[in-house]
Order: C-alpha cells, then structure tokens, then sequence
C-alpha cells in the first residue's frame, strides 16, 4: 500500500463505520418505533437498515481490494464512527435524527470521494457516488414527510 492510498483508506473506512452507525440506529427506530405511521415508518426503516446493510459488505469488500484490512469488530467500528446520540423515543424524533444521520453520511462520502479521486481511484470514487445518491434521495423521502 503506497503512503497515497492511506488517504483513501482512511476514507472508505470513515464511510464503513458511519454506515455501520447508522445501520445500527435505523434498525433499532425499526424495532421501536410507535404511532399513527407506524406501518410506514416500521417499513421504511426496514428499507433502510436492509439497504444499510448491503453497503456494508460493499465497501469493506472495497478497502480489501486495496490491501488492508477492513474494521472487524463493533468496537473498531463504533470507535472510527465516533460518538453515539442517545436513541430517540417518538416516531418524529427518530426521523429527525435520522435525517441528520443520513446528513451527516453524505457529508462523509463527498470527503471520500474527493480523497479517493486525489489518488486516483475511481473504483472507490463510482462505489461512494453510488451511495451518496441512495442517502440522498432517503434524505429527500424523509424530508418530504415532515413538512
């Protein structure tokens, strides 16, 4: 590994451990989440951690391919992701921190993104693109719903 790919190392593993977070989050609003759009909002979570997931396996399976190791435990994990709110109670608290969690991620993938094109890895550059689109378009979805 070359001091230049450190770099985008750095970033994908940034992008891993706050996927990690805040898959973690929404499938926790998923198990506990209560009132009138209950339905919706227990299925859209469902969506989201589901989609979370998958990501997951995506971009360690990235950071592999680039010759180190990916975080393995929750501890790395949480402790690259950094602090953790406390979980919110009310259907409309759990949406809100959410959006700022999904906010937040998409501000995580443009930094990345940029590192991993300042060493000139599209792969990983197409990879995070390609998330930054599913949180933005999640970040919309919900957006629309509290207005």
């Amino acid at each position: 590994m070359t001091n230049a790919s450190h770099k985008n190392i750095d970033a994908l593993n940034a992008v891993l451990s706050e996927t990690f977070r805040l898959y973690v989050q929404t499938h926790g609003y998923h198990w506990n989440v209560e009132g009138p759009n209950f339905r919706q909002l227990h299925a859209t979570f469902e969506a989201q951690y589901q989609n979370l997931w998958g990501a997951l396996d995506e971009i360690a399976e990235r950071i592999r391919t680039q010759g180190a190791y990916a975080p393995g435990t929750v501890a790395e994990l949480m402790a690259l992701a950094g602090p953790e709110d406390a979980p919110a109670q009310s259907a409309g608290d759990m949406v809100a921190k959410l959006i700022a969690g999904h906010e937040a991620l998409a501000a995580t993938l443009r930094k990345a993104i940029a590192a991993c094109g300042e060493v000139g890895d599209e792969v990983s550059m197409g990879v995070l693109t390609d998330r930054l689109e599913w949180h933005e378009k999640e970040l919309w979805m919900m957006k629309a719903g509290t207005r």
